[in-house]
């Protein structure tokens, strides 16, 4: 379950977390999975303390800088794409109803295996996935349940967009950069947390650093202190907003992103909600998802592990690979990551953005990826969107249901697509216009 209050779950993934950063965990990660199986608190308490002291691997092979320095001059080298500004608004419609779409589309088969899904699908008579998915009972042999979620995400189940926090986080943003502008600070994000979003509808790091705001710590310690989920992929699912209101610049997408990511996540988590900023930023200023790809990898550190495994998608695909052949190496290079990590799922969206030649094929891809698909189907939703509008994405999956949105955010419950969307261009508007007002 990834309890942030039980140190059943917060020491072994402490471990899992820095054996896959460099640290020589040795036996320490199996005396934690075995303390936490005996409830041993003393036990766990001892491996916590024994972590805290390791120190990284020095011949480990990448370099992931922490720096926001460091970060931005390296973002700062990517320069804006020329942007039709008549066509943003439209666009930004676009992006947004992919978001909401292909959220609910990977909400049901939320954290299965590649292979469950592919058992799922077959049994629904959906593979490839064309459509909302059913709800299966009993579930066919070798699933061995779906997410909770599946109950009210399920075709001819929900009326409006379910509730999500891959959209309640793009609210929450749009939200706070209303309130502040572009120049908003990592405080200011906090305390819209603590104001705006219940406790019990954040996850993992975010809950972790909700946690850590209501004991009292301050950013950064919010995303250090007793957070192993600092690298998942929650920082990549608030990014997409930062991209709406910055079309066709990544770098600024990009800049503005990480002062939203470092309240919860460090390294690669970071690196993911920048990569996502900009991946939309670009995505509205060009049709090729390419294109958008090559620019957001920009931003990331060249020898971060995520800049590898992106790099790597790309290279499949310059080679002639097929989406199979790409799905399969996910499974093969990064299948020691959990399942709801940034380095995995944003090769998922990577792969479905490249091989995907509509919209249902692009989300379709990705969730037949298995892992974080209700994530990774609301990114590919919301670039795709970006990219070619919302005629784009299929009417018969917008219908009625996806019209209102329903969102823990306070006082944003049952608001419209069109007003989100309205709201986003016309906050785009202002910030592009304020910026050419400084340069004057």
């Amino acid at each position: 379950m990834h309890d942030v209050l039980d140190p059943r779950d917060l020491v072994p993934d402490e471990a899992e977390q820095l054996a896959l950063s460099g640290y020589p965990v040795g036996d320490l990660r199996a005396a934690a999975v075995e303390a936490a199986a005996a409830s041993d608190l003393v036990k766990l308490a001892e491996v916590r303390t024994r972590l805290t002291e390791l120190e990284r691997d020095p011949d480990w092979d990448f370099e992931e800088p922490e720096d926001d320095g460091v970060l931005l001059e390296r973002a700062a080298t990517v320069q804006p794409v020329k942007v039709n500004h008549t066509l943003v608004p439209e666009r930004i419609r676009g992006a947004w109803l992919g978001r909401t779409v292909g959220n609910t589309l990977g909400k049901p088969v939320e954290g299965l295996t590649r292979t469950e899904i592919a058992l799922y699908l077959r049994a629904a008579g959906q593979c490839p996935q064309d459509g909302y998915l059913p709800l299966l009972s009993p579930l066919p042999e070798g699933v061995s349940a779906l997410h909770p979620s599946a109950s009210v995400a399920t075709a001819g189940r929900f009326v409006d967009v379910p509730r999500d926090d891959d959209i309640d986080w793009t609210i929450l943003a749009l939200h706070v950069m209303e309130t502040h502008g572009a120049d908003f600070t990592t405080e200011q994000i906090a305390a819209a947390w603590l104001d705006r979003v219940p406790f019990t509808q954040t996850y993992t790091a975010e809950r972790a650093a909700y946690r850590n705001l209501i004991g009292g710590l301050r950013p950064p310690a919010t995303a250090t202190t007793d957070n192993p989920y600092r690298e998942w992929i929650g920082a990549l699912i608030r990014g997409d907003a930062f991209g709406y209101v910055s079309p066709g610049d990544p770098a600024g997408a990009a800049r503005i992103a990480l002062v939203d990511a470092r309240l919860s996540h460090t390294a690669n988590g970071k690196y993911g909600e920048m990569w996502a900023a900009a991946l939309v930023a670009a995505a509205l200023a060009t049709d090729s998802a390419e294109q958008a790809l090559h620019l957001a990898l920009s931003v990331i550190p060249p020898r971060s592990r995520l800049h590898s495994a992106l790099a790597q998608v790309l290279s499949l695909h310059d080679q002639g690979a097929g989406p199979v052949d790409a799905l399969d190496w996910v499974d093969d290079a990064l299948g020691s990551y959990p399942w709801v990590h940034t380095i995995n799922n944003a090769a998922l969206i990577s792969i479905g953005l490249l091989w995907g030649g509509h919209f249902m094929d692009a989300v379709g891809i990705t969730i037949s990826g298995g892992r974080d698909t209700d994530s990774n189907a609301a990114t590919v939703g919301s670039v795709y969107g970006a990219l070619h509008g919302p005629d784009a994405i299929p009417p018969e999956l917008v219908g009625t249901t996806h019209v209102h949105v329903r969102s823990a955010v306070r006082d944003y419950d049952r608001i419209t697509i069109t007003e989100l969307a309205a709201r986003t261009a016309r906050l785009a508007h202002t910030l592009q216009a304020g910026d050419k007002g400084a340069d004057t």
